[in-house]
């Protein structure tokens, strides 16, 4: 039996709900709960998942206000995965952004097939470039 989800708009959350989210996934941004708090106000539009009271799943994103929006996070804890909430969250951010030009995601290798279900389509011509170590 598949649990009822609930989708929220919002950007409040406690310390200790993005920190079991994040955790669930392996994510170390999950040891900086304080962090991720002030994070989920930061970002433009937040998307949740909620199965009762337990936040299962999440899509942050950045944008620029007319034309191009970015995916930072999708998360969904693993005992909830496979079963559409990831595909809905990206649902939400495709109709929240229908008149954008750009909805971008940057994702590991093992989340491309995924992200191409959703319809977002890989560049032969294009890579992702990061910083991730500031002190140097």
């Amino acid at each position: 039996m598949r649990p009822e989800i609930k989708y929220k708009n919002t950007h409040k959350f406690s310390k200790k709900e993005l920190e079991d989210l994040f955790l669930s996934v392996g994510w170390s941004s999950g040891e900086f709960p304080e962090k991720l708090v002030i994070a989920m106000k930061n970002y433009d539009t937040v998307f949740s998942a909620w199965n009762g009271d337990e936040l299962v799943g999440l899509v942050c994103v950045m944008d620029d206000g007319i034309m191009n929006a970015y995916i930072h996070y999708l998360l969904v804890k693993p005992d909830y995965q496979l079963k559409g909430i990831g595909k809905k969250l990206i649902e939400k951010v495709k109709t929240y952004y229908d008149d954008y030009l750009r909805i971008a995601v940057i994702c590991e290798n093992k989340n491309v097939k995924f992200y191409e279900y959703c319809g977002f389509e890989k560049h032969e011509e294009k890579s992702p470039l990061f910083i991730t170590d500031l002190e140097n």
